[in-house]
């Protein structure tokens, strides 16, 4: 098998847009939630909270041709994909268009304001929305497809519209492509708008913190006190590529991706099973072929609800055996969906990279009913370690588990 290295990153979050600028932002330890006035006019909703992308900038030869099949999430995915092939020193490469190179990218969803434009045709009785871009737009593979239209890609494209773990899974899926040959580049990562249903979505589920007048304060995953989670937009792209083929040409080598497992609950669909989430933490060990000690640090999901919080720090107890140390980036910048495996793989290579990791803000009180980890709290941790653990957990029963080590 073939081994798969990280040699470009690019990223647009509430922390920043760039990944100096996102990693630097951790150690202020602030959170980047704001009270988002747009939802006040909804009745009936909770959360009044949003977290948004800092600094995205559209380059201007991004036309206006260039951008008719691309909303929000496409634009910030395929900005963000550029500046990491520019990172690699791929930009313009011939390996991208050869056949070589492929795309695996994922969102939540599409652009929700277009799938509004076709519900507007049913509610209306009139086609006045729509154009030629509209459907491209919608589509939950607009990511993955507009990225490969635009740098010409001709290799494997795999779309993953996983939910919360639409970014984790489609670098886990890069890197089997490249792992089993099928490419030696993959552009990978995953991206979300931030639109007012998707507050819906989870604020129907009582999910979702209303401390509107205190945004300061939350999300606070593994608190006894946690109302509830954020959510956020923003997007991650990575370039994963062959290890000889970066050596090669002198690349510079962020990480290696050591392991990934996926799997599925098979139980409910949106309540959390602490079985198979432990369980896909074992596969990923075991496919990175080491063992739970070697693991210096794992990245939490850490959402801040009741059930997801319970289920997954009790599944990492089961796993390691031993207080780990643990701490959750959605603290920060909020649920960013589709989006937040990919950030947080980025920023976990960086805070492995500085052996600097962040603590969960919000946390003063550690709920009892989670599992006995050690959560860093208050203060950021120094830790000097070849591995680190980075999980998502997705509705619909997804889990995934990305091992990344130091090179």
């Amino acid at each position: 098998m073939r081994r798969v290295v990280i040699t470009g990153m690019g990223i647009t979050s509430a922390l920043g847009s760039t990944t100096e600028s996102a990693f630097e932002r951790l150690k202020t330890y602030k959170n980047c939630v704001k009270h988002w006035d747009k939802l006040d006019e909804y009745d009936r909703l909770n959360s009044k909270l949003g977290s948004f992308a800092k600094g995205f900038v559209v380059p201007e030869h991004f036309t206006r041709k260039v951008r008719r099949t691309m909303g929000e999430v496409a634009l910030m995915a395929t900005v963000t994909a550029e500046e990491a092939l520019k990172d690699a020193g791929l930009l313009g490469d011939e390996i991208i268009t050869n056949g070589r190179t492929g795309v695996s990218y994922g969102s939540s969803t599409g652009s929700l304001d277009a799938i509004l434009d076709f519900y507007s045709m049913c509610i209306d009785k009139e086609v006045k929305l729509l154009n030629s871009g509209s459907y491209i737009k919608m589509m939950p593979q607009t990511t993955a497809v507009n990225i490969s239209l635009y740098f010409k890609t001709h290799g494997r494209l795999i779309p993953a519209s996983t939910a919360c773990t639409s970014g984790s899974m489609s670098i886990g899926y890069a890197y089997e492509a490249i792992k089993d040959g099928y490419q030696d580049v993959m552009i990978a990562g995953g991206a979300e708008e931030i639109h007012p249903t998707q507050v819906g979505v989870f604020d129907t589920l009582y999910a979702t913190s209303s401390k509107n007048d205190t945004p300061d304060l939350t999300p606070s995953p593994f608190d006894r006190d946690r109302d509830g989670l954020v959510i956020g937009e923003g997007a991650g792209t990575l370039i994963l590529e062959e290890y000889e083929h970066a050596k090669a040409r002198g690349a510079k080598i962020y990480a290696e991706i050591a392991g990934f497992a996926t799997n599925t609950d098979g139980t409910h669909i949106t309540n959390p099973n602490k079985d198979t989430m432990a369980e896909v933490m074992r596969l990923a060990l075991n496919d990175a072929k080491i063992s739970p000690d070697e693991i210096g640090y794992v990245n939490a999901h850490g959402t801040a609800t009741i059930n997801g919080d319970i289920a997954e720090t009790n599944a990492t107890e089961s796993v390691f055996k031993r207080e780990v140390p643990i701490s959750s980036i959605k603290s920060y910048t909020g649920h960013t969906l589709g989006a937040c495996g990919a950030i947080e793989t980025i920023l976990s290579i960086e805070m492995m990279n500085n052996k600097w990791f962040c603590p969960t803000l919000n946390l003063k009180n550690i709920d009892e009913n989670c599992g006995k980890l050690d959560y860093i709290k208050d203060e950021g941790r120094i830790i000097d370690t070849e591995f680190v653990m980075t999980n998502n957990f997705a509705f619909g029963g997804i889990n995934t588990s990305i091992i990344l080590k130091k090179c």
